[in-house]
């Protein structure tokens, strides 16, 4: 049953609320984001002084990367995402979980699909394909839990007591059903053994497929999901409704029609046809609007409220967190742009542009979000300790400032660096001469790292310390949005 409680007249007219799945999830997010983040830390380590693999063939860059990338993609976010979206879609529906059997089965399948990558990644068996490294018996397990997922999280909507569907259960259901598609596709392939497979795509074609499917990997786990966690946790932090109820809903559908045309700008300057790279560039440079339009949405619902920024560190890691999600939304189509491209490809500039999102963006939302749920899910009105949260805020801020200055810094350098050509027409620098000229920005982006990794480990001793409590009551919940824009039964969520 949900911790939270209710006026006494309305008990009898509130469902029963499934929340040990969404406890289940949650703290296995802090756990994996907790490994995922030590791993990142490592590789980066390892990028500074690449003595520290040992020669060891499964503590190797090659192999430790696409682990780090996993856990924190698929375990940590997976996992927030999954353990959220069954709190909001009971509470915006007001019904009870569909077959919560099937989704404490569906916990433990994703489980079981995270031990099994954090064992076979690093022993070499992969198929290649960013975020998509799995070799097709896990794949097929990802498949398993997926179609659960669906099961649990539309069957809910479907047994809704109220008529409306609220626009996060918009975004989570984008989410769900995208990724699915983009699973299925990327991942038809021919077994050769129990862990090899080949893809059935050869060439341009194959490079067309993943990136198609790498780039809405980002703009479907990464952002469509967390969106609908930004649009409950981010009201019912702030106390206030969403800004633009309409806003959110043109949001939705821009985003969902447009996200799905930008993957070919990952293949500028390749074999790829000129046209489909054209295409992915246009279609990037108009994703601006749609994200903006979010980003703007989330902060504006502050208004009236500005002032709980000074002593809510909750509501601060909602908000810086869409203030690194514009930033990410302004530079991804600014670098699809061909000629900055051209600069930017194949340098840290990358780098720095996937952290703002995934540490700055994906990162902090979660964290914020957990930080609501968290309590709730043990029967408290508030973490044990709301100074470490202040301190958490503030150390995972500065270390994702850190990384992706670095980053950016390093990744201009090396372009110029790499572009820099002699009279003669002979390049200026080697390549190795760039590798040592980034050294110390690989210094920076460690010790960034390491306080957000240090931010990871206080989140789970607060995290410990609350569960550890006696449960407390609760105060009513705030409403999601304006009465008038929708139906009075959600405004009570």
């Amino acid at each position: 049953m949900s911790a939270e409680s209710r006026p006494h007249d309305a008990v009898l007219n509130q469902p029963v609320y499934h929340d040990k799945v969404v406890r289940q999830f949650s703290i296995m997010a802090v756990v994996w984001g907790v490994v995922g983040m030590l791993v990142g830390v490592i590789i980066a380590a390892q990028l500074t002084w690449p003595a520290l693999n040992f020669d060891i063939p499964w503590l190797s860059f090659g192999r430790l990367r696409p682990l780090h990338t996993n856990a924190v993609i698929f375990a940590f976010g997976g996992c927030a995402l999954m353990g959220s979206s069954f709190w909001v879609v009971q509470r915006t529906c007001q019904a009870p979980l569909f077959a919560p059997k099937l989704a404490s089965f569906m916990f433990w399948c994703w489980q079981a699909v995270i031990v099994s990558a954090a064992i076979s990644l690093p022993l070499g068996y992969t198929r290649g394909k960013e975020y998509a490294e799995l070799e097709w018996p896990i794949a097929i397990l990802i498949t398993i839990a997926w179609v659960c997922y669906a099961i649990v999280f539309f069957g809910t909507i479907a047994k809704r007591r109220v008529r409306h569907i609220y626009v996060a259960n918009w975004f989570y259901g984008g989410f769900i059903l995208a990724v699915a598609l983009l699973h299925i596709v990327n991942g038809l392939s021919m077994p050769a053994s129990w862990m090899k497979s080949y893809s059935v795509y050869a060439g341009v074609q194959d490079a067309m497929v993943q990136w198609w499917y790498g780039h809405n990997a980002v703009g479907f786990f990464l952002t469509a999901g967390f969106l609908g966690m930004m649009y409950y946790f981010v009201p019912k932090q702030a106390g206030r409704p969403v800004y633009s109820y309409r806003l959110s809903i043109v949001h939705f559908w821009a985003l969902i029609f447009t996200y799905m045309w930008a993957g070919p700008h990952h293949l500028h300057y390749t074999a790829l046809p000129d046209w489909a790279q054209s295409v992915g560039m246009l279609f990037s440079l108009i994703l601006l609007a749609p994200s903006w339009g979010g980003m703007i949405n989330g902060i504006m619902t502050l208004s009236g409220a500005w002032d709980k920024l000074r002593t809510d560190p909750i509501l601060r890691f909602l908000i810086v967190s869409l203030s690194f999600y514009g930033m990410a939304t302004f530079e991804g189509p600014l670098m699809a742009i061909k000629t900055v491209n051209a600069l930017s490809h194949y340098t840290d500039w990358t780098i720095g542009h996937v952290h703002a999102g995934a540490l700055g963006w994906v990162g902090m939302i979660t964290m914020g979000s957990l930080y609501y749920l968290i309590p709730r899910l043990y029967g408290q009105t508030k973490m044990y300790s709301v100074a470490a949260i202040e301190l958490h805020f503030w150390i995972c801020t500065l270390g994702v400032v850190f990384y992706i200055a670095a980053m950016w810094v390093a990744g201009v350098m090396q372009g110029m660096m790499w572009r820099e050509v002699n009279p003669d027409g002979t390049l200026a620098y080697t390549f190795v001469e760039s590798v040592k000229a980034t050294f110390p920005f690989y210094v920076v982006r460690l010790v960034g790292g390491l306080m957000y990794l240090a931010g990871m480990l206080i989140m789970a001793w607060n995290t410990v310390m609350t569960a550890r409590q006696r449960p407390q009551p609760i105060a009513a919940a705030a409403p999601l949005v304006k009465p008038a824009v929708t139906a009075p039964a959600v405004a009570t969520v």
